[in-house]
């Protein structure tokens, strides 16, 4: 039977709900102040006056993220409330209350606890999220990210992606590519951070044989192999600055020349680019020419991140879960505590991290995938006790940065997600670090 926990010490409040209570089918039980241990699905929580002591108690208690809370107030304005709201309670009731609407709200609560009950017995073996081209997801986020793709997919814009590491980036500029005219044509995708400075020119437009040392014989460059198709520029803000100048004249005039070639070729590929930094700061930072964040941007998208995803999170995992099942010819599921945290969880790898992490678990559960088979949700972020009032951003980043990548066992892949930074800046801030000594030491 479903726990529900009356805390209030109103008298009157607490005689006037007796009944209703009772007659909601819950195992009741009832203190005074949150104080008080107690056990519980759903609290009622309803005290003479909110005040910051009960919003910090509320904030320390150990049901605050495991149970559903109702509160119960006279109604006045009160920040506190506010607050309380804002931290994840589902109701808030003015007085003088409706019972039968209480009454309605606490028979929901009823049925959605005997679902969640149900959960870890019920292993996942199909998906319930929608799914548009290559992307997943059923939030609103992602139903107006849907939108926006279906509208542009149908022109000749150049597509700008902005969005965190592992938030999906590539798998939209797919899915733009597969719903437009193009999509029989080639779909070529470069990530920009992973080109040399010195064969990042040859890769994209080519070079012929003997343009330099090497050079044994023609290339062929991405642009002409997206030839009437879409290029996919990854990572576009981590292209050296001269070379942007020269996408950029590529984008004007729709002509380019092959390393080491006096020969005018031709191109007519459509250009998705996609950036983890925000565009403004990019510019500002000097990581791209505001003339050519115009080319790009005809059409801006911004992808939300996991965290902004609301039920995508679990149902995702599910998703990833559900998959794993499939392909192993198991029936793993999860526990509700395991739902939960990974619910709780601010995920800055993003689905990207989400997937890795539920196929790791899959891996490591016998039948059951509980906490122990989710470290990383459990495991505390440690903030860098050195980073003082007074400290330059210089070297508040330098101390982060290393922080973050001593956290991650020096993974370098692991700790540039978590930064939300390209691989190639990190080894490039590194590299630096090495070079050049923090100003505290």
């Amino acid at each position: 039977m479903a726990r529900l926990h009356l805390v209030t010490d109103d008298l009157s409040l607490a005689q006037q709900l007796a009944e209703p209570l009772r007659q909601a089918g819950y195992h009741l039980s009832q203190s005074t102040s949150l104080d008080e241990p107690f056990r519980a699905d759903l609290v009622i929580y309803g005290p003479s006056r909110f005040d910051e002591a009960d919003y910090r108690l509320f904030r320390a208690h150990p049901l605050a993220h495991q149970a559903d809370w109702l509160l119960v107030s006279d109604g006045a304005p009160n920040p506190w409330l506010d607050k309380l709201m804002r931290r994840g309670v589902a109701y808030h009731f003015r007085k003088p209350l409706d019972i039968n609407h209480l009454t309605e709200v606490l028979g929901e609560f009823k049925e959605e606890l005997a679902l969640q009950q149900e959960t870890p017995t019920r292993a996942p073996l199909s998906s319930n999220l929608d799914q548009f081209g290559l992307l997943l997801g059923s939030s609103e986020v992602m139903r107006r990210l849907y939108r926006l793709i279906r509208r542009v997919s149908q022109t000749e814009a150049n597509v700008l992606l902005v969005g965190e590491s592992g938030s999906g980036k590539e798998l939209a500029a797919r899915t733009i590519h597969q719903q437009s005219p193009r999509a029989t044509d080639p779909f070529v995708a470069v990530n920009c951070a992973a080109l040399s400075a010195e064969l990042v020119e040859s890769e994209l437009f080519g070079h012929v044989k003997g343009a330099f040392t090497g050079a044994l014989k023609d290339h062929i460059g991405f642009f002409e192999r997206a030839s009437e198709g879409t290029l996919f520029l990854d990572e576009v803000t981590e292209m050296p600055l001269e070379l942007q100048s020269k996408l950029l004249r590529v984008l004007e005039t729709g002509e380019f020349r092959r390393v080491g070639s006096d020969q005018v070729q031709h191109t007519k590929v459509r250009i998705v680019a996609a950036t983890n930094r925000s565009p403004d700061d990019a510019i500002d930072g000097g990581y791209l020419r505001e003339d050519l964040y115009f080319r790009l941007a005809h059409f801006p998208i911004q992808l939300p991140a996991l965290r902004e995803r609301g039920d995508d999170i679990v149902e995702l995992a599910r998703h990833f879960l559900a998959y794993r099942n499939v392909e192993t010819g198991t029936d793993k599921a999860f526990t509700q505590g395991a739902l939960d945290a990974i619910a709780r969880y601010s995920w800055p790898g993003n689905v990207r991290q989400l997937k890795h992490c539920v196929e790791r678990a899959h891996i490591l559960a016998a039948n059951e995938i509980g906490l122990a088979e989710l470290p990383d949700l459990t495991e505390k972020t440690q903030t860098p006790k050195d980073i003082a009032p007074g400290t330059s951003l210089k070297d508040a980043e330098r101390t982060l940065i290393l922080a973050t990548l001593e956290a991650c066992q020096q993974n370098k892949t692991q700790a540039a997600e978590q930064l939300g930074v390209s691989v190639k800046t990190l080894y490039n801030k590194l590299e630096r670090y090495q070079t050049q000594p923090s100003s505290q030491e």
